[in-house]
């Protein structure tokens, strides 16, 4: 491959040998079936306490759920979309002043997942913003659209609202104060990655990203609603999601696993690719400060030390390891086990 990134208005008509994975390790699109029962929650409920069973339910059972009427104005979607579509349609010489592989990069437009560690790639390119504090990062955002910086910073500032509301709702449905997640989580940090998964020629052979979870607290994804490519697993079984519309995706992360002591579960999820469309998503991650201490409260954890599932852990400790390994390797969470 001449170019760094694959939306390089190249159409490949093989898949590079790069990006094949082992047999064992295919998708087997045949076997999936849609996920017929999504959790779709109206947050527009104005009966707290259903909102919250519901929650909690959708956070057992699944680890993920769409929101409907969350606050988040159609427009701020609209525009975002309009505005990375636009991004990924530059000259490849534009795109590729932004690009990086190193993963401690705030801004960077990359490749796969972490291109200089794995034995095979992924079919995508992703620009990669940290979001919040906003004056901290705007500066370095892309000028090219020029509308970008304001469009993104108005999503951002929506979609944060929005989480932060989920949070105060998770934390109700394990029998907590409503602040109580908020404050062990401390002051967020906020990322963004926009994904784009250009047209594949052999979309059996790779993943847009293989099967993993997601390293952080909340993850609220925005779906491509003319192309599907979201799949989670459920009782050992891969399910396709069906975009709903009007809607974002919420992802159970890898903290809350830990803080609700294992009774919430961070779901294993992955893009699949189009053979002959371009897919796109959003998804925007809500991540404890660097120092926040993430431990299961003593009412999820009992008295007893041993009921305790994981270890205590600072979120730096726990996103470092992260990225030093392979996406696909064992869950990450497994090596803070108690």
């Amino acid at each position: 491959m001449d170019t760094k990134v694959l939306s390089s208005g190249v159409r490949y008509s093989n898949l590079p040998e790069s990006y094949i994975r082992p047999e064992s390790e295919r998708p087997r699109l045949s076997e999936v079936s849609e996920c017929e029962n999504v959790p779709i929650i109206d947050l527009g409920c104005e009966d707290r306490s259903f909102l919250v069973q519901q929650i909690a339910e959708a956070c057992k059972c699944y680890g993920f759920f769409q929101v409907i009427n969350h606050g988040v104005r159609l427009e701020a979607v609209d525009k975002i979309l309009e505005v990375v579509h636009e991004f990924f349609r530059l000259p490849v010489e534009e795109k590729l002043k932004l690009y990086s592989d190193d993963p401690s990069k705030t801004m960077r437009l990359s490749t796969s997942f972490n291109v200089n560690k794995e034995k095979v790639h992924n079919w995508r390119d992703y620009l990669r913003l940290h979001c919040y504090p906003l004056q901290k990062y705007v500066p370095e955002w892309p000028s090219n659209p020029s509308s970008f910086k304001e469009i993104v910073s108005n999503y951002c500032k929506e979609v944060r609202e929005l989480g932060l509301r989920l949070e105060e709702l998770i934390s109700e449905s394990l029998g907590l104060e409503k602040e109580y997640i908020k404050k062990v989580l401390g002051e967020q940090g906020q990322h963004m990655a926009v994904n784009y998964y250009p047209p594949c020629p052999e979309p059996e052979l790779t993943y847009g990203l293989p099967g993993h979870t997601d390293p952080n607290a909340l993850t609220i994804l925005l779906q491509d609603l003319q192309v599907t490519g979201l799949q989670v697993l459920k009782d050992g079984k891969w399910l396709a999601v069906k975009p709903h519309p009007n809607a974002f995706v919420i992802n159970i992360g890898d903290q809350f696993q830990a803080l609700s002591n294992g009774r919430y579960k961070s779901v294993w999820h992955r893009a699949i690719v189009n053979a002959d469309k371009a897919r796109m998503s959003v998804a925007s991650f809500l991540c404890p400060s660097d120092d926040a201490i993430i431990s299961a409260p003593k009412s999820l954890a009992g008295d007893d030390a041993s009921a305790t599932v994981y270890r205590d852990f600072t979120y730096a400790e726990y996103y470092k390891k992260f990225w030093s390994r392979n996406l696909d390797q064992e869950h990450c969470l497994e090596l803070f086990k108690n």
